[in-house]
């Protein structure tokens, strides 16, 4: 096992009914700005308790933030913030959002540059905003991580920071708010939820048992009540496990001690930048492929995956790893996330500016470091 630091300030409320309590966790003398997504808060009845709640303080609002959501409306976000001398911000949406706030929490006070830079540079935050959430769909984890991935329009660039600055205060898990969500929202929810461990558990190992068993643990519960959930949507106890899920899978606690991946992720990211495909979605098409790819690298997880998850045993090495993988695209595509680029009509030229854009950031992805612009065009090429 490998040293780690593990340290997680988030305060987690989490059940049906919880929503009130915001009344006692957002501060009594903040002037608080509230984000949300395109509007369904206020068709679910959720942005009626979360105003009920916050009743008597001061609040301003500011909505519209998109499902990868945009600097450009980001930053619009912050100019409001400042001129209204906000000291609280609160999230009530799904991972878009909280990781949009988590980008408003620190450009805020930010004075070193253009705010962009706080992703293409990112530097040691000094200081953001406080913040809580109210999470309406779970998928991301960042309800309880200090990750943030935001897209730019301007340079269909999609980046990533992290900073121990823009940890929630809180986060209101509340299954019930969940009850609204598409078919398509919950089933990337689970794909979303599934690679985040993935990226984690399916590297090498390094003697992390505990580890293993956690990261199984998730992928087992999703893969047993993902398609219940799909056909049982206003099931509260489908929606508090997937939801719970989807949590653990991304704050940090599978991750101590081990290797991280994060390829597929990266990758992703460069198709919904060109494309606006769902992040998750992205995920589909991409980890079977690089599964597929690096199976040398990764065949001793690939084997131990197979067998835990998927129960195979029987073949020899290369036949389970065919079957893993298999097994892994047959889960994506049940839960209707496609599993090619054909599907989405994307092409040589797209895999091509892909391979461009990593090999000119110079980047080097995967545990091993051995992923640039030219390995990416290989497993892109897969893909098809």
């Amino acid at each position: 096992m490998q040293n780690f630091t593990y340290h997680n300030p988030v305060n987690i409320v989490f059940g049906r009914g919880t929503i009130p309590e915001l009344t006692r966790l957002v501060p009594q003398n903040a002037k608080t700005l509230v984000t949300y997504g395109g509007g369904s808060i206020k068709q679910n009845g959720v942005y009626e308790q979360v105003m009920k709640a916050l009743a008597g303080q001061q609040v301003i609002e500011f909505g519209g933030i998109e499902p990868n959501p945009r600097f450009e409306t980001l930053m619009k976000a912050v100019e409001t913030a400042r001129a209204e001398q906000v000291t609280f911000l609160l999230a009530v949406g799904g991972g878009s959002v909280i990781d949009g706030t988590k980008f408003i929490a620190a450009a805020i006070p930010w004075k070193h540059g253009e705010e962009w830079d706080i992703l293409a540079k990112r530097p040691a935050l000094s200081e953001a905003v406080p913040f809580g959430c109210v999470l309406t769909l779970p998928a991301t984890g960042s309800e309880m991580n200090a990750g943030s991935v935001i897209s730019r329009e301007e340079t269909a660039e999609k980046r990533v920071f992290t900073d121990s600055h823009v940890y929630p205060v809180f986060s209101i898990l509340d299954p019930e708010t969940t009850f609204s969500l598409s078919e398509r929202q919950t089933a990337n929810g689970i794909v979303d939820a599934f690679v985040h461990v993935m990226e984690q558990y399916l590297t090498y190992p390094v003697n992390a048992p505990l580890q293993d068993r956690q990261a199984e643990a998730i992928l087992l519960t999703l893969v047993e009540e993902g398609p219940k959930i799909l056909r049982d949507p206003a099931n509260y106890d489908l929606r508090a496990t997937i939801m719970w899920s989807a949590t653990l899978a991304l704050n940090g606690l599978i991750a101590c001690g081990v290797p991280q991946d994060w390829s597929t992720h990266m990758i992703g990211h460069e198709l919904t930048a060109f494309h606006g495909i769902d992040h998750a979605r992205t995920l589909a098409i991409v980890l079977p492929a690089m599964m597929s790819y690096r199976r040398a690298s990764k065949r001793a997880k690939i084997l131990q995956y197979g067998e835990r998850v998927w129960n195979i045993t029987d073949g020899d090495d290369e036949e389970r790893i065919v079957a893993a993988i298999a097994r892994t695209k047959a889960f994506f595509n049940s839960l209707g996330a496609p599993t090619s680029l054909a599907d989405y009509g994307i092409g040589s030229e797209t895999i091509d500016r892909i391979g461009r854009r990593i090999g000119e950031r110079g980047v080097r992805l995967g545990e091993h470091r051995d992923i640039g612009g030219a390995e990416a065009v290989d497993i892109l090429r897969l893909c098809l």
